[in-house]
């Protein structure tokens, strides 16, 4: 994840240097992960960069804030256009972005009570989460010793720093394995997501996936993925999944804006179906990355472009 070609951070209004976009080291969220965020990604189209489903990301942020009773000091409006700033003036077409919302310096106690809202945008480009080599290859996979939080222990509907904390331990324990990524369980034994992903098993030509009440993120590519696998005529059941179910699966898969669309090879060492990606997820991936790319127009407004003109575009249905 380099930052070499950022060069600008917007920062509560303004856009700063990049080495000067500090915060002080008594800021409430530092020391108590009291923050919320959202990840997009702007993608280079024919029609130019676009921002890929920048309003979902925002009404996100807010559901979060609201859960925390965090008040943002700024308009969704106000956002999306230094989201386009921030871009811009990085000189950046294809990249990721990143949006916090934390309470900065003003008192330590567990409530931040006295501690000011502050908003950071920043951009760079990055590559898939996993690794890019995995769209092809696929993740090798393995069942963390640790558990994902349930609802009522925090809210698992929200995108808070803190959180990830639960996502960090999961992570390492999977690299320490010499695996990709971790998959957590859930409280009642069955799998909620990666350390920043949501999962797809296909068996027998049909697409599961969770929802909250296993304890996951509501991802907002998993919902584009749950539309266009449904506008290719595919069964997509919600609903509780198992390990064994994965285990027995023809094909399984990660999204998320990080991971876009990566299959999964394998599960600690057992291999899942007979080829890698399987046909129904690289028929996804096909038609996920023609939807953030705009080459197909039954998903144009999910893009954002940064030139408004080129809302309109035109391209033809892909088949």
């Amino acid at each position: 994840m380099s930052f070499n070609q950022a060069n600008y951070v917007w920062m509560s209004g303004k856009l700063v240097p990049w080495s000067e976009a500090n915060v002080h080291v008594s800021a409430h969220s530092l020391h108590l992960g009291s923050g919320i965020f959202e990840a997009l990604r702007c993608y280079e189209t024919e029609s130019g960069p676009a921002i890929f489903r920048l309003d979902a990301h925002l009404e996100r942020l807010w559901q979060s804030a609201s859960v925390y009773e965090m008040a943002i000091p700024f308009t969704k409006g106000q956002l999306e256009d230094a989201i386009c700033e921030t871009i811009s003036s990085n000189g950046l077409s294809d990249c990721y972005i990143r949006i916090l919302c934390y309470y900065g310096s003003g008192s330590l106690g567990v409530f931040p009570r006295q501690c000011p809202v502050e908003v950071t945008i920043l951009a760079w480009t990055l590559g898939t989460y996993i690794g890019s080599d995995a769209l092809k290859r696929g993740a090798a996979v393995t069942i963390s010793s640790w558990v994902k939080f349930h609802s009522q222990m925090m809210p698992t509907t929200a995108k808070a720093s803190g959180q990830y904390l639960n996502s960090l331990l999961a992570l390492r324990e999977a690299l320490d394995r010499g695996c990709d990524e971790a998959l957590l369980l859930d409280l009642h034994g069955n799998i909620a997501e990666g350390s920043g992903e949501n999962l797809f098993i296909v068996r027998d030509g049909i697409l599961k996936t969770n929802d909250d009440r296993s304890s996951i993120l509501m991802g907002i590519t998993r919902d584009a993925v749950i539309r266009i696998a449904g506008d290719l005529g595919y069964e997509v059941e919600v609903g509780e999944l198992s390990l064994e179910e994965l285990l027995a699966s023809d094909e399984a898969f990660f999204t998320g804006t990080a991971a876009e669309v990566t299959p999964i090879r394998e599960v600690d060492g057992k291999s899942l179906g007979r080829s890698v990606p399987g046909p129904i997820t690289a028929q996804l991936q096909e038609f996920y990355f023609a939807a953030i790319s705009g080459k197909d127009s039954r998903y144009k407004d999910w893009l954002r472009f940064l030139d408004r003109s080129q809302a309109g575009y035109s391209h033809s249905h892909r088949v």
